[in-house]
């Protein structure tokens, strides 16, 4: 009789999956290592359908490439903010006018501008508060671009406190509403 030391199972020879890099996610390597262990523990005697076998790699293989296709869509992702950034590095120094419903006013006269249409009869800014109160309108003057709002209120005698408001344009042509435009505000 002959004597067999140091016993393995049958599975021990199915060769490991290699580790997976870092960066290719935890789904790739808990697949990885399901499949593996699939192998291992398979019988011997009836061993894995070649048919499921083959979905199994087909399903691998998908994951596969959804990893690395997330992996660089943050790669551009990251790309695109670095070229934002020295897309706005080129405005640095520069008078800024950018279209804004709402203004923060600190106590100093906000200034603005207003494309109004040059079909417009009339056009009215209203200047309301956090709460939605009109606190101040005024009807602006046609061929007129730039406005300065310093707190004026119509509801008090005080000033306006700082804070948040919501700029509006009113625009009317022919006795009509036409709609309303936000104002440009000029940082710089």
């Amino acid at each position: 009789m002959t004597t067999v030391n140091g016993t393995t199972p049958y599975a021990s020879n199915v060769p490991t999956a290699p580790t997976a890099q870092p960066e290719t996610g935890a789904e790739f390597n808990s697949f990885l290592q399901l499949l593996t262990a699939q192998l291992r523990n398979q019988d011997p005697l009836a061993p894995l359908d070649s048919t499921q076998f083959v979905e199994q790699l087909a399903t691998f293989s998908s994951l596969e490439q959804d990893v690395k296709s997330n992996t660089s869509l943050e790669t551009i992702a990251a790309r695109m903010d670095e070229l934002y950034a020295i897309a706005a590095s080129q405005w640095i120094g520069q008078t800024v006018s950018v279209e804004s419903t709402w203004e923060p006013f600190s106590g100093n006269p906000l200034p603005f501008a207003v494309d109004i249409p040059e079909n417009a009869d009339t056009a009215i800014l209203s200047v309301k508060d956090e709460t939605g109160k009109t606190v101040w309108t005024k009807e602006l003057e046609a061929g007129t671009e730039t406005f300065t709002w310093n707190g004026e209120n119509q509801t008090s005698e005080e000033p306006s406190p700082a804070g948040n408001y919501k700029f509006g344009v009113d625009i009317y042509i022919s006795d009509e509403y036409a709609g309303t435009v936000a104002p440009r505000v000029t940082a710089g």
